[in-house]
């Protein structure tokens, strides 16, 4: 099939590898969004889907808006069969939707109906799912409401980040997208309708969405942590500024300590909260580069009673 594929970010790369991969489509372009300010110049840099796609000599598509008359005339006059999505990041309107004459296919980063949204790993890691997971859906005018071609599945590992599930997702994902994609042309392959129940929300963790409450219990604290990392980053506030929390651990064993009451031994470091404490292992502080917990407790000088988040 003549493929147009739409994606944003790194983790839309490894679906567009195994398409371009794949042999039997072509990827004739690619849709991405506009070149962003980024590093401290702040100068405009193509997104990791339009730099893999240059490399690959296929055509970039930038539309500010996906309704853009000039992006759909190109989109028209390429004519695809199918348009293969992954984290595009814009929403799709239905004049564009209407182009392609078998659609477009969404890889999502969740087993639907469950976690529909712009975040569904970070949520999944943070409700403490056990399992997730990947579908390929037919898109709608819906929030991720469209029927579902096929899934695959994941486990949570008990250490797990959300970068850490994220990369794990993204090619098991990309194997699901290039056989829903076979299956399509084959016609071997039918979407059925998400179930009613069993629908949850996984809208955008903002930076103040990602602020850690001590009172709650660790567990709840270490998931908080986990799926906020590498983004936005679980936070709390020490002497009036933001500590980044990269990495923590719960220990169970620890059960004296009031919620954000710190405890400093020589290489570790206790904070407490509503059950048994959490150990911090890695930390950003304002302005610093991250840093073993232990190190920065060393050069802040605790006292006796300080708490995070006062």
């Amino acid at each position: 099939m003549k493929l147009v594929f739409a994606g944003t970010p790194e983790v839309a790369v490894p679906a567009l590898d195994a398409l371009i991969a794949s042999g039997r489509h072509e990827v004739a372009a690619v849709v991405t969004r506009p070149d962003a300010p980024a590093g401290r110049g702040r100068r405009l840099v193509a997104s990791p889907v339009a730099e893999r796609a240059e490399e690959a000599g296929i055509e970039v598509l930038k539309p500010v808006k996906p309704r853009d008359e000039d992006f759909l005339a190109r989109l028209r006059e390429i004519g695809p069969d199918a348009c293969p999505v992954v984290a595009y990041g814009a929403l799709l309107p239905r004049v564009a939707l209407d182009v392609p004459a078998l659609g477009w296919v969404n890889l999502h980063f969740s087993l639907l109906p469950a976690w529909r949204g712009a975040a569904p790993v970070q949520h999944a890691i943070m409700a403490g799912d056990e399992i997730t997971g990947a579908s390929t859906f037919l898109i709608e005018e819906g929030l991720d409401s469209g029927p579902v071609y096929g899934t695959v599945t994941e486990e949570i590992r008990r250490t797990d980040t959300s970068g850490d599930l994220l990369t794990r997702l993204a090619f098991a994902g990309a194997g699901l997208l290039v056989a829903t994609m076979d299956g399509i042309e084959d016609g071997t392959v039918k979407a059925v309708p998400q179930p009613a129940d069993g629908i949850t929300l996984a809208p955008k963790i903002t930076v103040e969405n990602a602020h850690v409450d001590w009172s709650a219990p660790a567990l709840r604290v270490d998931r908080m942590v986990r799926g906020c990392t590498p983004a936005p980053g679980a936070w709390t506030a020490f002497r009036g500024e933001r500590l980044k929390l990269i990495h923590a651990t719960p220990v169970p064993e620890h059960t004296d300590l009031a919620p954000g009451e710190l405890s400093v031994g020589k290489n570790n470091v206790y904070v407490g909260t509503g059950s048994y404490a959490v150990e911090l292992l890695w930390v950003q502080a304002q302005g610093k580069k991250p840093m073993r917990a232990a190190d920065w407790a060393r050069g802040v000088r605790i006292a006796s009673g300080e708490r995070l988040g006062a």
